[in-house]
């Protein structure tokens, strides 16, 4: 089976949908098509359409001269291709995230080559029911994010806890709150409505979006964090330096989490071993693919951290977000964005057609490959000149 053409697509709910609502901006999406018939999706997330245009989908694009006539043989052989074209470039950013989100495609097709999913084939079920909340069978247990149209004050703290008492009604187990752009006293009160609300029997996250600046302040907020049963703190800090999560992991028994936008294992090395951060939450096309997810659970595992992948974006990258997780041991919780609390149509259709959460778990997927299809109504409805 050959690889013959490369397409890329983009679809969005359009501007008359608030990004902050939880629109889907503008998002290039790349299938790889075969001489023998399968074809592989993938979702290109927070890289301009036009960058992905540019590079894929013709005959003189950079990655159509890597792929178009190669063999699937396995996918970290064109994995390998892809980067060691880059020798000469920086192995970082956009390019990496295009790679990522084409490895994510190649392994769908191996899959449906193979007739088999592809958690399967990435090392099959590592997981045990001890892996899982309460030990609730092995599926995989997505926490839900949550986003305010406003942020701050009561408006922020009476929406979240609003949507979190919906969603948990529906069955999901676990929520990460977001006190972005609030003051250090609005993140502790957030969490406080929370377990008030709903109770100690869910999990609860807390990311501030790179909100703090100092380890002192962070510290205190942490600290009292630690009183609400929070699973995870998630970016207190911008991610240029990871010296500010070391200092703070010396200071708190928080978990700290980041990797949202993290770019190769080598990243994630330099997150557990100089920033101390025991949760990394690889995106599965930003870190450079399923190829490159499996490196990082192995590294995490090797250094007893945790591996909760990021997804911020659509099913479409929660479809292969939940193969890394029914392989890693090291992933309790997968994050997700529900579409059953945000404006978007475009996240909503997508969602019906990923895999079903029942009871607030996502059961193993059995079909071959990565198992989405994303319906041609939704593609055509949806697609953005």
């Amino acid at each position: 089976m050959k690889i013959t053409r490369l397409e890329v697509f983009v679809i969005g709910d359009g501007p008359e949908i608030d990004p902050d609502k939880g629109g889907v901006e503008p998002l290039a999406c790349v299938r790889v098509h075969t001489d023998d018939g399968p074809t592989g999706l993938s979702e290109v997330f927070r890289v301009p359409p036009g960058v992905v245009q540019a590079t894929v989908g013709g005959p003189e694009t950079h990655f159509d001269r890597l792929l178009i006539g190669q063999e699937v043989t396995h996918p970290e052989r064109l994995w390998q291709r892809m980067w060691d074209a880059f020798m000469h470039t920086n192995r970082r950013g956009w390019e990496i995230i295009i790679l990522g989100a084409l490895d994510v495609a190649v392994w769908d097709v191996y899959g449906q080559m193979l007739k088999r999913p592809v958690w399967e084939l990435l090392g099959g079920v590592q997981r045990g029911p001890f892996q899982t909340p309460a030990g609730e069978g092995t599926g995989i247990t997505p926490y839900c994010t949550l986003v305010s149209d406003v942020w701050g004050g009561e408006p922020m703290f009476a929406q979240q806890v609003s949507r979190a008492e919906r969603l948990a009604q529906l069955g999901y187990r676990a929520f990460q709150v977001e006190p972005m752009m609030s003051s250090p006293s609005d993140v502790v009160e957030l969490a406080r409505r929370f377990r008030k609300s709903l109770g100690d029997g869910l999990t609860l996250m807390v990311d501030v979006g790179y909100l703090f600046h100092d380890v002192p302040t962070a510290a205190r907020v942490a600290r009292q964090l630690e009183e609400l049963d929070v699973f995870f703190f998630e970016t207190p800090f911008p991610v240029d330096s990871p010296a500010p999560y070391a200092e703070l992991a010396a200071r708190t028994s928080l978990p700290l989490a980041m990797g949202e936008h993290g770019v190769t294992r080598w990243e994630f090395l330099d997150l557990m071993d100089r920033g101390r951060v025991s949760v990394v939450q690889p995106y599965m096309t930003t870190c450079g693919g399923l190829t490159e997810a499996k490196r990082i659970v192995e590294l995490a595992r090797a250094r007893g951290a945790m591996v909760c992948p990021g997804n911020w974006s659509t099913q479409i990258l929660g479809a292969a977000t939940v193969h890394l997780a029914a392989y890693s041991p090291v992933t309790p919780f997968i994050e997700f964005a529900p579409a059953e609390v945000y404006e978007s149509p475009l996240r909503r259709e997508l969602q019906a057609a990923g895999f079903p959460v029942h009871n607030g778990a996502i059961s193993f997927p059995e079909r071959p490959g990565i198992g989405y299809d994303l319906p041609t109504d939704i593609a055509t409805r949806f697609r953005v000149a």
